[in-house]
């Protein structure tokens, strides 16, 4: 009775046998598969490295140029230090020794191979992005000393701007591509453009890179190459910008002692001539790799250098609102050019009086006269006809609400309300008295510089509302191919009297008593309208005075030239510059440089801008109590009403 049972204990053992032996064969069968098929690649490629390694041969980027072949961001070389965590026995030692030797922040080095993590060991990762010869040659010497051999020095092409950061935030920045950036293509370490046009247009500027294969001893060091591919420069781009124009509005903002911003374009195609945004910064520091202590003094600076006060900066646009009131009434039938209110120093609306900035009144005005002397009663007659609902749809018509569709990033929208705009963000109704401070451009009315460009660009051309561009050409080694211009967002078909009396009105503010009259400029017609905005309200200043804040008002100038068939149009803004005249000498410096070019003339040279005018100014209105009923709580203040 004892053998059977002896038989089934021997083949219950046996068949555990088999079976285990079976699943050890399926076991290695799938490991076999992983390393052997699977992970083929990435094994082969760990032993290559193992006496190999493949260096990445930066390609150049493209280059930029000016709308005349002016070069304006090219190359340079620069050398690179790279580690090889491969070939580091203790990398933490590592960190320390590169940071005591080349004199950088540990934190900076311990931060750069932490981002490269992932990355496999062999690949260099870059350590220090333009070291100094003096940090190369001490580097170098440690690792020929066999003290440092994980250490690899490079010579890479570095971006290189124009010294004097002219155009800074119309070029922007490169740097090395965040995690979000990374792609097939774009790896841990290539340098991207970051803002501005390198990065609208990376992918045209950024090019191919080549590599280089070679063979390394036991310490890491080369022997000899075994494959060297080159890498492929980057397409040049060719921009509307035209850098006499840029630099001659730079340099007047800087002699006006103003910040602010300034787009000045083509009205006939949208081409963008100048791009001004003050206080600016050097794009030199990015190239190089910028260190922690000036990224840090950019973002906490105050006057916020890394903005683009052009698309990103939003303001109460003042008088130069009145020119889309005005075109509104003309085109909705409800005034003829020769509509006259007249002005006694202010007007009551609603059973309340709002004030005009001329004390004593203009008088009877129609409405040429009305652009001309910037006459708020006028304004606020017109405002209250129309409603804010048209005022909003004008305004977008002519470009001065949303986006402009400029090829610059993180454009800002700009915003004239509407009924639905306001139930919708706050719950309430719209109230009245609200109309007649945006009938001035300001109560709610927040737009950008670029915004206003557009709108002054539209009513210069006769009302095609075109896109602002800066890319104008592309030399993809055949020579350059114009690029084609975005299509036009929208066209308007003005009555003639329409744009007839609105231009004779902004040709008589700068040529007749109007408050333009240091734009003129003989024989050019150019037609403009100033603009004066309050930061805070009259009652709020004292206490953001105490705080600290820069309570001085803002100025804008609008302009185009000729003004019968436009060439130039544009926006100065003047950041605290107190008074919207005194934006007037910047364009004209700009339009004198621009005439002068056209006709092959010497180009003009830069004149003091005059200062303030010691009397009152006749673009700045004076504010007026506003009552509980016709505006909401936050709104009822004194100065609702000032420009």
């Amino acid at each position: 009775m004892a053998m059977p049972e002896n038989r089934r204990r021997i083949w219950s053992r046996l068949n555990a046998l088999r079976v285990g032996t079976v699943v050890c064969f399926v076991l290695l069968a799938i490991g076999f598969w992983y390393l052997q098929i699977l992970q083929h690649e990435r094994f082969e490629e760990m032993a290559e490295n193992n006496h190999q390694r493949t260096l990445a041969l930066r390609a150049p980027r493209g280059a930029i140029v000016d709308r005349n072949g002016t070069l304006l961001v090219e190359n340079r070389h620069a050398l690179r230090v790279s580690i090889v965590r491969e070939h580091a026995k203790d990398l933490e030692r590592t960190i320390a020794l590169v940071s005591e030797i080349a004199g950088v922040d540990i934190e900076q080095l311990r931060v750069a191979v932490e981002r490269g993590r992932r990355e496999p060991s062999y690949r260099p990762l870059v350590l220090i992005e333009d070291a100094t010869l003096a940090q190369v040659a001490a580097l170098t010497a440690r690792r020929l000393d066999s003290e440092l051999p994980e250490v690899v020095v490079e010579e890479v092409p570095t971006r290189q701007y124009p010294s004097d950061a002219v155009a800074a935030h119309v070029f922007g920045y490169v740097g090395e591509a965040s995690d979000a950036q990374l792609t097939d293509q774009i790896t841990p370490g290539t340098i991207v453009g970051q803002s501005g046009v390198e990065r609208v247009y990376n992918s045209l500027l950024m090019g191919l890179d080549g590599a280089r294969r070679v063979v390394v001893n036991s310490t890491g060091r080369e022997m000899r190459t075994l494959e060297e591919i080159a890498p492929v420069q980057g397409r040049r781009v060719q921009l509307t910008i035209d850098y006499d124009l840029q630099k001659a509005a730079e340099a007047a903002f800087r002699e006006a002692g103003f910040n602010g911003a300034a787009l000045m374009l083509d009205p006939r195609n949208g081409e963008v001539l100048v791009q001004v945004s003050l206080p600016s910064y050097d794009p030199n520091a990015f190239a190089a790799g910028i260190d922690r202590e000036t990224w840090a003094s950019l973002n906490t600076d105050t006057l916020r250098p890394l903005q683009n006060r052009t698309i990103q900066g939003r303001y109460s646009p003042g008088s130069t609102f009145k020119i889309v009131v005005a075109t509104a009434a003309l085109e909705e039938g409800l005034i003829g050019p020769d509509f006259t209110v007249n002005c006694n120093g202010g007007a009551t609306f609603f059973g309340r009086r709002f004030a005009c900035h001329l004390r004593g009144g203009h008088g009877r005005m129609d409405l040429r006269h009305a652009l001309e002397k910037s006459c708020n009663v006028y304004f606020y007659t017109l405002g209250n006809m129309l409603g804010v609902d048209k005022i909003h749809e004008w305004a977008e018509k002519l470009g001065l609400a949303g986006r402009t569709g400029i090829d610059l990033p993180n454009e800002q929208e700009s915003l004239v309300p509407s009924t639905a705009w306001k139930l919708e963000r706050t719950g309430e109704r719209w109230y009245p008295g609200e109309t007649i401070s945006v009938s001035i451009g300001q109560g709610q009315v927040s737009v950008t510089p670029a915004s206003l460009a557009l709108m002054i660009a539209t009513v210069a051309n006769g009302g095609t509302k075109v896109t602002p561009h800066l890319i104008k050409a592309v030399d993809e080694g055949q020579g350059w191919q114009p690029v084609q211009p975005p299509a036009v967002a929208d066209r308007v078909a003005f009555r003639p009297e329409t744009l007839d009396a609105v231009r004779d009105g902004l040709w008589l503010a700068v040529n007749g008593a109007g408050t333009a009259g240091r734009a003129r400029i003989a024989g050019r017609d150019v037609a403009g309208k100033t603009g004066t905005a309050q930061v805070v309200s009259n009652q709020g200043r004292q206490a953001a005075k105490n705080a600290g804040m820069d309570v001085r008002d803002h100025g804008w100038f609008v302009f185009f030239a000729p003004k019968d068939n436009p060439e130039i149009a544009g926006v100065v803004f003047a950041e605290h510059g107190e008074h919207g005249y005194l934006g007037a000498p910047i364009a004209k410096h700009v339009m004198e440089t621009y005439f002068a070019k056209r006709d092959g003339m010497p180009l003009p040279g830069l004149r003091a801008v005059p200062p303030a005018l010691p009397e009152f100014d006749p673009d700045i209105p004076v504010g007026s109590p506003v009552a509980l009923d016709i505006l909401p709580p936050e709104r009822a203040v004194s100065g609702a009403g000032t420009d």
